[in-house]
């Protein structure tokens, strides 16, 4: 039965809305009558639509937040997940989840959903219906449960990774914070320093006519130059920092730059590590589910970030479909942790690939976790000490004319 949104008055003469389901959108004002509502809008809920229930347009769609954030679609997967794995139906589910959502926006896109599945549409084909909310790989991962009959395990899967998926990202994003923040304060209050506080302290002894320390002129060149170039040298760095992203936007120059940085000595392991592991994480959740491996490989492949490895991927692909074992194809390409082809080959041994891959999954992001904590560790005591001796020179910049003149004074 379809959804429609609906604006209407009640008796006190007050403007309500909410959604109601009817068949048609006469009904449905004939229903809001029937409550003692007078209609004023009634608008069915339907894909690419805005809250109004008018089209939206090219700037709603791209200045618009998604109605999930990926933590949100997280607790709503775990949501949907808990009720049917409960014996609740779907559309159940979904009615349920529509009544106690908060925000209007997802009320209106999961009554849409509802809507779909009580149409007798299938559940992943009405999410796929809203490509900016859930992905290709959700949508086939639910296509799958559905079709072997296990929607709450798949569920309860999906679940999971996403949860797994969001843990390993907020580490990462914790163990860059810092770092980050303590590096952009230190190049703020360097910039002040040398491009205000050493001039107005250094002018003074200008006049003394006398031979300046070589580190205190030296500072106050840097400081002239960064006063006389220091807007043309933040406008090289937009243009540079522009012309950089559109050439990373060709496929060419992107691929080689991932490769390039897979060999850096520190980041490239933790960027090997991440992607492996959430490689190896779509790959086992979409084997669990039912996928066919081939369809499997290709999705996981899509889900990498970096593009050299996820042209391996693609060539592992190729191998597999020639009739190449997984783990075979995955050695060949060096640039994968041997970790995960090694879990393969234990998988296809055993005749457990999922678990397996599931297990070197975790693994990878363990090691990826413990290589991160160990970066910041290492950088945080690092940047404090650069920190602190950048602003020692310049405080010897400024104090060491202040010496050399009362050495002067008391001489005399």
């Amino acid at each position: 039965m379809p959804a429609f949104s609906f604006e209407a008055l009640d008796a006190q003469g007050q403007t309500c809305k909410g959604l109601m389901e009817a068949d048609t959108a006469k009904a449905a004002r004939s229903l809001l009558r029937a409550q003692a509502l007078v209609p004023l809008a009634v608008e069915p809920v339907q894909t690419g639509q805005s809250l109004d229930g008018r089209s939206a347009s090219l700037g709603q769609r791209l200045f618009t937040r998604p109605v999930f954030s990926a933590t949100t679609l997280t607790i709503w997967t775990r949501q949907i997940a808990g009720l049917v794995s409960s014996g609740l139906p779907l559309e159940r589910a979904l009615t349920c989840l529509s009544q106690e959502a908060d925000d209007e926006r997802q009320r209106h896109l999961v009554a849409a959903l509802r809507a779909e599945v009580n149409a007798g549409s299938m559940f992943a084909r009405a999410l796929a219906q809203h490509p900016r909310e859930f992905s290709d790989i959700y949508c086939a991962v639910i296509s799958a449960g559905e079709h072997s009959g296990n929607l709450a395990l798949v569920l309860e899967r999906l679940a999971d990774d996403l949860e797994e998926r969001q843990a390993l990202k907020a580490q990462l994003i914790g163990a860059a914070l810092y770092p980050a923040i303590v590096t952009l304060v230190a190049g703020a209050i360097v910039l002040f320093l040398v491009g205000y506080v050493v001039p107005q302290v250094a002018s003074v002894f200008v006049g003394t006519k006398r031979a300046l320390p070589l580190l205190t002129q030296a500072m106050m060149g840097l400081s002239a130059f960064v006063r006389s170039h220091g807007v043309v040298m933040l406008l090289a760095a937009i243009v540079l920092a522009l012309g950089a992203r559109w050439a990373l936007t060709r496929a060419q120059i992107r691929e080689q730059f991932d490769a390039a940085w897979l060999n850096l000595p520190v980041l490239g392991k933790l960027a090997r590590g991440y992607n492996a592991a959430r490689f190896a994480a779509t790959l086992a959740m979409l084997a669990g589910a039912g996928v066919p491996i081939l369809k499997a490989l290709q999705a996981a492949a899509d889900t990498l970030n970096n593009r050299a490895l996820r042209a391996d991927a693609l060539e592992a692909l190729v191998l597999v479909r020639e009739g190449a074992p997984l783990a075979s194809a995955l050695a060949q390409n060096k640039r994968f942790p041997g970790l995960l082809s090694m879990f393969a080959r234990l998988g296809e041994q055993t005749g457990q690939l999922p678990v397996m891959l599931q297990r070197a999954a975790r693994q990878l992001a363990t090691e990826v976790q413990r290589r991160a904590l160990k970066l910041a560790t290492i950088l945080e005591p690092l940047l404090i000490v650069s920190m602190g001796l950048i602003v020692l020179l310049i405080v010897l910049a400024v104090l060491l004319p202040i010496i050399e003149l009362n050495q002067f004074v008391n001489v005399k």
